[in-house]
C-alpha cells in the first residue's frame, strides 16, 4: 500500500513545511491542478510545481483537471513533475498518452465517478496508472462515494486478467475508514488530503491510512493462502 498526501488541503503560505511534515510516511505527493474550466475551481500550475521540486525528492504525481492538458504537459515535466494523469473525459486520449510517453512522464489516466469504466478499458495497456475518482473533482473535503467501489474492483479484474502492471490510484474522501474499502477492491495508491493535512500529526495520520488498508490486504492474503481446515499453506 502506498500513500500520496494531496497538497490541495495544505497551507499554501507554508507549502515547503507542509510537504516536509508528511515526508516520513509519504510515497508520493499528489498535486491537484485545476483550470476553472474542466472543473469549477482554480489552483496551481507549473511554477508552483517547480518550487515544490526544489524542496522535496518525493515523486510528484500531478493530476491535471484541465480542458487542454496537452498544452501544458511539457511545462509540467520541465518544472519537475514525475508523472501526470489526464482525464479520459477531455478526449484525445491516445494523443495525450503518446505525448506523456515522449516526455518521459509517468502516464496516468483519470476517470470521474459517473464515467463508465468502458471508456478507459481500451487504454489500460498504454498507461502506468489508473486514477479512479471517488468524489467529483474540483474541491477537497468531499464525502467518499461508495458507489464507485465496484468500478475499482472491475478495473482491478481487467488489469489482472490482462497481466498488466497498472497501478490503481484512488482519490476522494480517503481516510482510515474508507482506505480498507478501496484496498479490498484493488487500489494500491491512496490519495488523502484533508485526512492528512487536517490532522495535528500528519505522519501519524498517513500511517493510520496505510495500516488500515494494509491490514485488509494481509487478511485477504492469509485467507487465500490457507486451505480450509488444514492451517497450512497451499
Amino acid at each position: 500500500m502506498r500513500v500520496a498526501p494531496s497538497i490541495l488541503s495544505a497551507d499554501y503560505a507554508r507549502l515547503a513545511e507542509e510537504v516536509e511534515s508528511t515526508r516520513a510516511e509519504a510515497d508520493a505527493l499528489h498535486v491537484d491542478v485545476m483550470d476553472a474550466h474542466f472543473v469549477p475551481n482554480l489552483t496551481i500550475g507549473p511554477p508552483v510545481v517547480r518550487w515544490i521540486r526544489k524542496h522535496t525528492d518525493l515523486y510528484l504525481d500531478c493530476h491535471l483537471m484541465m480542458d487542454d492538458p496537452g498544452r501544458y504537459l511539457r511545462a509540467f515535466r520541465e518544472a519537475g513533475a514525475d508523472g501526470c494523469s489526464v482525464h479520459v473525459e477531455v478526449g484525445k486520449t491516445g494523443e495525450l498518452i503518446a505525448q506523456m510517453r515522449e516526455l518521459g512522464l509517468g502516464t496516468g489516466l483519470a476517470v470521474n465517478p459517473e464515467t463508465p469504466l468502458d471508456d478507459v478499458l481500451p487504454w489500460l495497456a498504454d498507461i502506468d496508472l489508473l486514477l479512479v475518482m471517488t468524489v467529483h473533482p474540483g474541491f477537497g473535503g468531499q464525502s467518499f462515494m461508495e458507489e464507485v467501489v465496484g468500478k475499482i474492483a472491475r478495473a482491478r479484474q481487467a488489469i489482472d486478467e490482462r497481466g498488466l502492471a497498472v497501478e490503481i490510484e484512488v482519490d476522494g474522501g480517503i481516510d482510515p475508514v474508507t482506505a480498507p474499502v478501496v484496498a479490498r477492491a484493488g487500489a494500491r495508491l491512496l490519495v488523502a488530503g484533508s485526512a492528512i493535512f487536517g490532522a495535528p500529526d500528519r505522519v501519524e495520520a498517513a500511517r493510520r491510512i496505510r495500516e488500515a488498508a494494509a491490514s485488509v490486504i494481509r487478511l485477504e492474503s492469509a485467507r487465500v493462502g490457507k486451505e480450509p481446515g488444514t492451517g497450512g499453506d497451499r
